[in-house]
């Protein structure tokens, strides 16, 4: 078997539903993009995107790994078959974050697949990403032909969708010239089915994503500036709305994804807990989640905002009510803003 086939069996073992391999030549035309995003302001309060921008061009640089060859873009997926059973609470989260933390499980498996390739030969390095480096994951999954991106900015695997994470292995291993792949090109056509399904107006142009507008920054980013006025629908962490309605998805789920199944204490959470949660019963009940992420005072506040929707169309939601009766009284006094502006009678 070559170099490629072996990464490729090793990488299927260790749970990666597709691979690809893409030429470490630095993203010019990615770069470029990425910099009139920044330019743009459309990362907000994201600063860490505006760190290392012409680190983000090359990987082949001491910080990542110098003497990279060979980007090795993977992909992991986390739909499930059976989503709609899941407890009332979590169907209000992003997909990806229902269950267990994928940075913990997703990365050490990349780590896992980096070890194997720095014993393919002596002197041959590697070192996995997932998440948490100056890496443009999706442009280099791109060119390694893993995918194409949608006019919703994610990457769509053929065969998968575009419910996955990605990561990546930098090696200094060079494949043989046929293992490479090359990109495939867009194929959204004239649909704009994720565009018109934004509920908050966030796109700027197809391909091109304003963050602030999007309600996963909002839900989770988000932690100085004003909130958003806008309905978020049935969304306290994140938001799958541009993915829901995208073609590519019609792809029967993974029989790969339970540890994305929800953690079993979002069946005994309702929005009056989230809004009086203090700093550690939030890391009690957030611990291994990427729920985590949200802090405290932006996951009341989305909890309030959620609570405020339901309350207008069911006036009997005793959760609803406690819910922004406790964010009256809560120590973020935006928490308390939100309330009094949502539900000012309720």
């Amino acid at each position: 078997m070559s170099a490629a086939d072996l990464i490729r069996a090793r990488a299927g073992e260790l749970g990666f539903d597709a691979v690809a391999f893409a030429r470490a030549v630095p993203l010019d035309v990615d770069h470029s993009r990425y910099r009139a995003f920044l330019e743009a302001g459309y990362h907000g309060e994201l600063s860490y995107l505006a760190d290392n921008v012409e680190l983000r061009r090359d990987v082949s640089v001491p910080e990542l790994l110098e003497g990279t060859r060979t980007v090795i873009a993977l992909a992991r997926r986390y739909a499930r078959a059976d989503e709609d059973r899941d407890p009332p609470l979590a169907q209000t989260i992003a997909r990806y974050a229902r269950g267990r933390d994928y940075h913990n499980f997703v990365e050490k498996r990349a780590r896992l697949l980096a070890k194997f390739i720095r014993r393919l030969g002596e002197g041959v390095g590697a070192r996995a990403f997932v998440d948490a480096a100056p890496v443009l994951e999706r442009a280099w999954a791109a060119r390694a032909g893993l995918g194409f991106i949608g006019k919703n900015g994610l990457l769509i695997v053929p065969g998968q969708g575009s419910y996955c994470l990605l990561g990546e292995v930098l090696t200094t291993l060079e494949l043989a010239p046929e293992d490479y792949g090359s990109p495939i090109g867009e194929r959204c056509g004239s649909c704009t089915a994720c565009l018109e399904a934004c509920p908050t107006s966030a796109f700027v142009a197809p391909f091109v994503l304003d963050a602030r507008r999007c309600v996963s920054y909002q839900t989770i980013e988000r932690r100085t500036t004003d909130a958003l006025e806008a309905d978020f629908g049935e969304r306290l962490f994140g938001c799958d709305a541009c993915q829901e309605v995208c073609p590519y998805n019609r792809v029967a789920p993974s029989g790969n994804a339970a540890p994305f199944a929800p953690l079993e204490r979002w069946g005994d959470v309702g929005l009056a807990t989230l809004v009086t949660l203090d700093e550690s019963a939030f890391f009690r009940l957030t611990d291994a989640s990427p729920v985590r992420r949200a802090t405290r005072a932006t996951l009341a506040a989305s909890a309030v905002r959620l609570a405020a929707r339901r309350l207008a169309r069911a006036p009997d939601d005793a959760d609803a009510r406690r819910a922004l009766d406790a964010a009256r009284h809560h120590d973020d006094p935006a928490v308390v803003a939100l309330a009094a502006r949502l539900a000012p009678h309720a």
